[in-house]
């Protein structure tokens, strides 16, 4: 079946790779190789993919940036399709309303509204993931999440049709969306913005950014928070309560500056940070009563 996927994507004229290591796809640097790996540059290209999953039965996910991924060592079997820069423009359709390609990074759409003095992104600015990334997680920070901003998006579905969804159907919660759990493609994306100043949005934004510059690990590679913020608490704090900062596995650790971030030091392995999130999962537990549940996405 990989052979007939293959002469299909090259009849469709659809570049692909073969045993790609994901480790080049992910912010935590950390994958084995996936099977079949598709970057389309088009939106009928994404459909056409998907269509020919389904076709040969051959299973696949998608993915943007790779920022909140954990690969497993053994990789992917089936098709990657990374939703990235082939697909990232950002343009203005409304006197306030962007519409985003999925692969557009947050910090461009971001500078993109500040271009256009449209204020209620600056939450996401240094966020280091996409934008369909950030719908299907309704990623948020400081007080502002996608949920605030979306409007509506379009899709794939399982059968490789384009589709369209309204906000009120987007069922966003906290790290919830309607996409959460399925394995559809995301392709673009409307946000409704409200005019501002142009200066306390730049002003906003620099702020932002440099909270995360002094608080985060940003020099070393992670997939961003760890855990979910578990119900009455913090998981950063906890797991500082607890000591954990600095706790090591292999190349896998806690980050010694932000207790919610595991981090890639050098050469760490998903079995290295598997291991370091259940054991610290287990403690937290053991010394507190809270469970916590990884925030990042493994595959």
């Amino acid at each position: 079946m990989y052979l007939e996927l293959q002469n299909a994507l090259k009849i469709n004229k659809i570049d692909f790779s073969l045993s790609e290591q994901m480790k080049n796809h992910t912010s935590f640097r950390i994958g084995g190789p996936a099977d079949v790996f598709v970057m389309p540059d088009t939106i009928e290209k994404c459909c056409k993919v998907i269509s020919l999953c389904r076709d040969f039965n051959i299973p696949y996910i998608v993915i943007g940036k790779g920022s909140n991924l954990l690969v497993k060592d053994e990789g992917v079997r089936g098709v990657v399709i990374c939703v990235s820069n082939p697909l990232s423009e950002v343009k203005l359709i409304d006197d306030n309303k962007i519409e985003c390609f999925a692969g557009a990074l947050l910090s461009n759409i971001c500078n993109f509204a500040l271009k256009h003095s449209l204020t209620g992104m600056e939450f996401a600015y240094g966020i280091p993931g996409s934008c369909g990334g950030a719908v299907v997680m309704n990623a948020g920070a400081y007080g502002g999440e996608m949920k605030d901003i979306v409007c509506g998006c379009r899709y794939i579905d399982e059968q490789g049709n384009l589709c369209t969804i309204s906000s009120e159907e987007l069922d966003f919660s906290y790290r919830h969306s309607f996409f959460s759990g399925k394995n559809l493609c995301i392709v673009s994306v409307a946000l409704r913005l409200k005019k501002g100043n142009y200066d306390d949005i730049k002003e906003k934004m620099t702020e932002l950014l440099n909270r995360r510059k002094e608080k985060q690990p940003l020099d070393l590679a992670s997939a961003g928070s760890t855990f979910k913020r578990p119900e009455g608490s913090y998981a950063s704090m906890l797991v500082d309560n607890c000591g954990l900062k600095g706790y090591r596995i292999g190349d896998a650790q806690v980050s010694e500056k932000h207790a919610g971030f595991v981090v890639n030091l050098e050469n760490a392995s998903c079995s290295d940070v598997l291991q370091l999130i259940k054991n610290v999962s287990d403690i937290v537990y053991e010394k507190t009563g809270y469970k916590l549940e990884p925030e990042v996405k493994i595959i």
